[in-house]
């Protein structure tokens, strides 16, 4: 008995082809959340390190502004702690909190995420 099999390699393709897709996009958005995340741990090092070196808050925040290159920089938070002037010896602490969606190109299906780094120097 023959058996006619012309449409089996397009059925399997269609199967096969949105869960490669899928894959392919969240291997190159997590690789995009990941350099967000990267870069924003750069900046909150350096950050920190002026705030040790006596510079004000203002000056902390105008530094990290410059410095993003994000999608949409007025989402993110810079939470300095303790605010104001520091006395030498006491700790300073940067937070930069940056809202994110994982799988963007899926619209609507997108995973809200936060992403949060936070570096602590004692200052001179």
């Amino acid at each position: 008995m023959v058996k006619k099999e012309d449409g089996q390699s397009i059925v399997e393709l269609a199967l096969a082809l949105p869960i490669v897709l899928l894959l392919l996009i969240g291997i190159i958005d997590f690789g995009r959340m990941m350099l967000t995340h990267l870069e924003l741990e750069l900046i909150n090092q350096e950050s920190v390190r002026m705030g040790g070196l006596g510079r004000s808050d203002e000056e902390i925040r105008t530094y990290v502004r410059d410095r993003v290159t994000l999608e949409d920089p007025s989402q993110l938070a810079v939470n300095i702690t303790p605010s104001g002037t520091r006395r030498s010896g006491t700790l300073v602490t940067v937070e930069l909190t940056y809202p994110e969606r994982f799988l963007e190109p899926l619209g609507e299906l997108a995973i809200p995420y936060t992403i949060e780094t936070s570096s602590t120097i004692r200052v001179e």
